[in-house]
């Protein structure tokens, strides 16, 4: 059994790409790691309101991360290696891998990334939508 689209109406044309990336999304929100946050910092005189995505990334070094934009996906991928030379008598801290991907609106602009305190934080630029209005002409197909 198939689930009824709501984007099925015949007044809305054009947005079975916004379908496809809501499914995306629901498939890969069910990995809870790494945890992360996303803020709306404000506008200011020298920038444009922006997103910030956080990433608790304790642990990792800046080599074993990796952010992409591949399209409109913003990927962060870790990856830590064991250390063989080491010998613990407990292991609660796993080495582990991870890959994070965030679904990004057209437009939007990844402005640069930094990693503090095991926190990898992620700015983005929310762009300004241009109002454009536009007078269609109306041919006529009627021979004359």
């Amino acid at each position: 059994m198939t689930r009824p689209s709501p984007f099925g109406h015949p007044f809305l044309l054009g947005f079975d790409e916004i379908e496809q990336a809501l499914d995306r999304v629901a498939k890969a929100a069910n990995d809870g790691y790494p945890p992360y946050n996303i803020e709306r910092l404000p506008r200011t005189e020298r920038e444009p309101e922006r997103l910030r995505i956080t990433l608790a990334v304790a642990g990792f070094t800046r080599d074993q991360l990796d952010v992409t934009l591949e399209e409109s996906q913003l990927i962060v991928r870790g990856r830590q290696a064991d250390d063989k030379s080491r010998t613990f008598l407990h292991r609660g801290i796993a080495a582990r891998q991870f890959q994070r991907a965030f679904l990004l609106a057209d437009g939007m602009e990844v402005l640069g990334a930094d990693l503090s305190n095991g926190l990898l934080s992620i700015d983005l630029a929310r762009p300004e939508p241009e109002r454009i209005v536009r007078r269609i002409d109306i041919g006529s197909r009627d021979a004359e």
